[in-house]
């Protein structure tokens, strides 16, 4: 088992990338998705985030193919509670390969009846971290006092309790670090699409940042490039 400071080494301080695809993506596929996690690594990132639609099948894949923890995930649905939901997808997220489970920490309900609480205790049974995805600085504090290793803003704008911002919700991350602390670790999620969205959440308290779209989504860097171009400006 990786030990929590062992981790906190390893990425503190670091962009971990988050290697997904949804259904109907030019991408979703397991096999291109892990030559992406190993292109990504090969770039330097000290951590994968992966799972999500392609769930199990995408971590195992990934975590033989890298030599970085993998933080791996589930999505089971598309509403309310479905980033590994339930103690069944933690537990399973652990043993197909992850060293970190990415878990929904909002207030929600889960399908399962479980509380956050009990996510972090079949996590640790299984001999796996767990990262508590949050919407709300409230949320990261009860995850942190719940035992999360890991709390994290990726939630933020994705429920009813906060608006979502144009770019990375940073006054959320603000105001998350000031609950827990200093020592806390907590890493911001969401929306970093520029060198400079990450540089900003370093200021704000981040001790790491994870970053998707902008670095593995062809399309999306695509259609960024292509805004520069006078024929899309209409010049």
């Amino acid at each position: 088992m990786l030990t929590r400071d062992q981790l906190f080494n390893r990425i503190q301080g670091s962009v971990i990338v988050s290697v997904q695809a949804p259904d109907g993506h030019a991408m979703r596929d397991t096999h291109t998705l892990t030559h992406v996690a190993r292109a990504v690594v090969d770039g330097g990132t000290p951590a994968v985030r992966c799972g999500g639609y392609g769930g199990l099948d995408d971590i195992r894949s990934i975590a033989a193919a890298v030599d970085v923890p993998v933080f791996g995930l589930t999505k089971e649905g598309s509403t309310g509670v479905y980033i590994t939901p339930s103690v069944a997808s933690v537990r399973a997220v652990a043993q197909a390969g992850a060293a970190v489970v990415c878990a929904d920490a909002t207030f929600r309900p889960r399908p399962d009846g479980s509380s956050f609480a009990d996510l972090v205790a079949a996590a640790h049974e299984e001999g796996a971290l767990i990262m508590a995805d949050c919407a709300t600085p409230e949320e990261v504090a009860a995850a942190h006092r719940d035992g999360a290793d890991l709390m994290s803003t990726t939630l933020a704008g994705y429920t009813e309790h906060r608006a979502k911002t144009e770019g990375p919700d940073l006054e959320c991350l603000a105001q998350a670090r000031e609950l827990i602390g200093p020592e806390a670790f907590l890493i911001a999620e969401g929306r970093f699409h520029t060198p400079e969205h990450v540089r900003a959440g370093f200021r704000t308290g981040a001790s790491a940042i994870i970053a998707g779209t902008a670095i593995t989504d062809p399309g999306f860097i695509t259609a960024r490039f292509l805004e520069a171009n006078p024929r899309q400006q209409g010049e």
